[in-house]
């Protein structure tokens, strides 16, 4: 017994004595070299600021129509006899062009059966004329006294005279409609144009007022847009009693251009969408005297407005604003600072900033996820605010850049 308890002991110490050792051994150990991690700058494009004078146009979108477009009807009556091989939809015609003949006969012999009136009606003025000249001269001959004055015109034969020219003008009168209606026989077209659709043929009985086809007007095209009511500010617009000179270019889906003119606008707001319209016009849109693309009668068009000038503004790129319109500036240690700036308009891919940078000032162009202030920064690409309104922005920096890795985690907008 006494020899078990003397092996207890003797373990019991060595334990105790390892731990000892160990426990010194973990105290004097010597310390971990420190090893420094210096973090990368993040390669970023600026834009050095420059205020400018620039024209925020307006963006807005129509439906092209044509001046002028007109539904053709007979005035006359009759059978259609001709009907010409230039008179289909989408033809081109020229002004007083022959589109239709309704039969004339009977109004060939009305215009002879009026002239022969006019004869008559002339030959009956001679005779009352001869008639009231040797009235006068009996009266003359024979002076009665006390003859009242309607006495006296009934001596003359006025009546009759009058009544006799009555009967030539009238027969005048029917000469010079049978000769009109002799020629809305022919159905013209009123000037030059495109035939839009035909509605009668060969044989058809026709009717006055009968809907024979309609056509359109090439010579300018027309394009009604909308100007919202806190956009007129900005723009220059004609009113009534006022011209002026405003520009837009007009963009279909196929990416084509073409320049158009404000012309005028209308007189009243929409009622339902209060804007008000604008309408811009387009000379010769099917391009008849140009090698232009055509702009048709229907197309669906984008417009650019050319807008007011405006003093002392920065243009930058509208997708580097972040929330409570706020950007990120390099300051001159290359380090990023929150910054939040005064936009008076966006439009498209810019907005302009009214106040809050100043020129010379370095806006960043690159997005940067996680950023935070006093970040370092590495200029890439430098180009200035004033070339941003000509597009000419920097490629961007891909997202793997390096750096990108190396971001603290933060508040964004810190």
């Amino acid at each position: 017994m006494p020899t078990l308890r003397r092996q207890s002991l003797i373990a019991a110490a060595i334990i105790v004595i390892a731990v000892v050792l160990a426990t010194v051994l973990f105290l004097l150990r010597p310390a971990p070299e420190q090893v420094e991690v210096k973090q990368q700058p993040l390669i970023v494009d600026v834009a050095v600021a420059e205020k400018q004078t620039l024209s925020i146009s307006l963006h807005s979108q129509g439906t092209v129509k044509p001046r002028t477009e007109t539904q053709l009807a007979s005035e006359v009556s009759g059978q259609i006899v001709t009907v010409s091989d230039n008179f289909e939809s989408g033809n081109l015609v020229e002004k007083g062009e022959v589109l239709l003949q309704i039969d004339d006969r009977q109004y060939k012999a009305a215009v002879v059966s009026a002239r022969a009136a006019i004869s008559s009606a002339k030959s009956a003025l001679i005779q009352e004329k001869g008639r009231a000249a040797v009235a006068k001269r009996d009266l003359q001959r024979y002076p009665r006294k006390h003859v009242s004055r309607e006495a006296r015109e009934l001596a003359l034969r006025l009546p009759q005279l009058e009544e006799a020219k009555a009967r030539y003008n009238s027969a005048v009168a029917d000469f010079r409609q049978a000769k009109i209606n002799l020629e809305k026989t022919k159905i013209r077209a009123p000037y030059r144009g495109i035939v839009q659709s035909r509605l009668a043929d060969e044989g058809d009985i026709v009717g006055a007022g009968s809907q024979l086809g309609s056509l359109f007007s090439i010579d300018t095209a027309e394009i009604r847009l909308p100007i919202p009511l806190d956009r007129l500010s900005n723009l220059d617009l004609p009113v009534a009693g006022r011209e002026v000179s405003t520009e837009a270019v007009l963009k279909d889906e196929l990416d084509n251009h073409w320049r158009a003119r404000i012309i005028r606008t209308e007189g009243a707001l929409d009622e339902r969408s209060r804007v008000l319209y604008a309408v811009a016009e387009v000379p010769d849109p099917y391009a008849l005297d140009s090698d232009r693309p055509p702009l048709r009668n229907g197309t669906f068009v984008t417009a650019n407005i050319s807008g007011k000038a405006i003093d002392n503004l920065i243009a930058i790129p509208r997708h580097i604003l972040r929330a409570g319109n706020k950007i990120w500036v390099v300051d001159a240690q290359d380090r990023l600072i929150n910054r939040e700036v005064e936009v008076l308009r966006s439009d498209g891919d810019l907005a302009y900033v009214k106040s809050g940078l100043e020129n010379g000032e370095r806006v960043c162009l690159s997005s940067i996820p996680n950023a935070i202030t006093g970040t370092e920064v590495q200029i890439q690409h430098t180009v200035t605010t004033s070339s941003l309104a000509d597009s000419e922005l920097p490629p961007p920096v891909s997202d793997d850049a390096p750096a990108a890795e190396a971001l603290s985690t933060g508040d964004a907008t810190q």
